[in-house]
């Protein structure tokens, strides 16, 4: 079965002693916590995503990755084409290295100095698509340009969230709702000189982004589980109406949708030529609980005991590594291997340090590394300047992350 939420305790520790090893055997230096992602398991959840995706291209989401090398080897595996990032200044970085010539936002930007930057370089804004969902944005574009000589790529965000008249269920981006404002919206690109109306993206927050067979929480799965029908068969018709009526003013180049929840379902619409994934590469805590795929954790962090305040706790150095989103102990990281182990209600994941309880506890000496999982992907990264592959039962390489290249997006 792996070391994801369905792994036995024998197999979580088996993969305790797997990391555990790799690091004692290391040779280089180590920082606190010692970020380690497993290739194998990357590479297995690559293949898998592929495999969800039936054919259809997979863009991948670098902002659930922020580790260049990790971005260059999913762009390696077949079936992988393109990044899908959320800054400006770090596509320009991306095209500059080589590592991408095909990136689109999934975000607008009014981040002038790299709008600066890319309408005076032909060959980034070649291979760099902008993100607009208001003329506004369009605006903000030409604001930092005295020529249109060079041709800026735009695609338009089509809200994909759930309409049920009353409210809207999923992710709060794009105003562009309907037909009538894609059609408005893309009519407005078009006859500004300077600018070229490429794709359309459509996020299916509401379906990628939530987990659908949570433990102990029977009802509520079964109402996301109908949320996200609704919304799929809502989508279908949606995005066929927007390119119906788009196709009269330009020939879109793609149409991406979806996240690393959604594979199967986005793909599956004829209206829609790529998907996107980053999450499921690495598959953090936020992603444990999903009926479409079984998760395969990639990425862990080691944080060393250093105290033994009583017979049945151990506590760890730093480990309050919080993600992003509603403030809820589902944001709090895992304490994953060895298994047996449990946050205190009272201290939680703390800066400095974080007790740890649970049978397993009993067990640890000072010095020993317990591993832990982030709830959610690439925000693990932002906490270290490298990540450490490992293959089997090494550690091949060390890599930096962005903050280890000196970046900060």
């Amino acid at each position: 079965m792996g070391t994801g939420v369905g792994a036995s305790a024998v197999e979580r520790n088996r993969l305790w002693t797997r990391l555990s090893t790799a690091v004692a055997q290391h040779d280089g230096p180590l920082a606190t916590p010692t970020m380690v992602v497993d290739l194998d398991a990357f590479t297995a959840n690559a293949a898998d995503l592929c495999r969800r995706a039936a054919g259809t291209p997979i863009r991948v989401a670098s902002k659930s990755l922020r580790v260049p090398a990790l971005i260059s080897r999913a762009l390696a595996h077949p079936g992988f084409a393109g990044v899908l990032g959320y800054t400006l200044a770090e596509a320009l970085w991306l095209d500059g290295e080589g590592i991408s010539d095909d990136i689109v936002l999934a975000y607008p930007t009014v981040d002038r100095a790299a709008l600066a930057q890319l309408v005076v370089s032909p060959s980034a804004a070649a291979h760099i698509t902008l993100m607009v969902d208001s003329v506004e944005h369009l605006e903000v574009i030409d604001s930092v340009r005295s020529s249109r000589a060079v041709p800026v790529r735009v695609a338009i965000d089509l809200d994909a969230g759930l309409d049920l008249r009353v409210t809207r269920v999923g992710p709060r981006r794009s105003p562009v709702t309907s037909a009538a404002a894609a059609v408005a919206l893309a009519e407005a690109v078009v006859s500004r000189p300077g600018f070229r109306l490429v794709g359309v993206m459509t996020y299916e927050g509401q379906v990628a982004g939530v987990a659908d067979d949570v433990p102990g929480q029977r009802l509520k799965s079964a109402v996301v589980r109908r949320l996200k029908d609704r919304s799929i068969e809502q989508l279908l018709s949606r995005r066929a109406d927007v390119a119906a009526a788009l196709r009269n003013l330009t020939e879109l180049e793609f149409w991406n949708a979806g996240g690393s929840g959604s594979i199967e379902s986005s793909a599956s619409d004829p209206i829609v030529t790529e998907v996107t994934a980053g999450s499921g590469l690495l598959v953090p805590g936020l992603f444990d609980h999903y009926r479409s795929f079984t998760p395969r954790p990639a990425a862990f962090f080691g944080l060393p005991v250093t105290r033994r305040p009583d017979a049945r706790t151990a506590t760890v150095h730093g480990g309050g590594l919080i993600a992003s989103g509603p403030t809820e102990s589902s944001r709090a990281p895992l304490p994953w291997a060895p298994a047996g182990l449990s946050l205190t209600g009272l201290e939680g994941a703390g800066e400095v340090q974080t007790p740890l309880t649970g049978p397993a506890a009993e067990n640890l000496r000072i010095g020993d590394l317990v591993w832990f999982r982030h709830a959610k992907s690439g925000e693990l990264f932002e906490h270290t300047a490298t990540a450490h592959l490992l293959a089997g039962s090494s550690l091949i390489d060390s890599v930096p992350t962005y903050r280890g290249c000196g970046l900060a997006f």
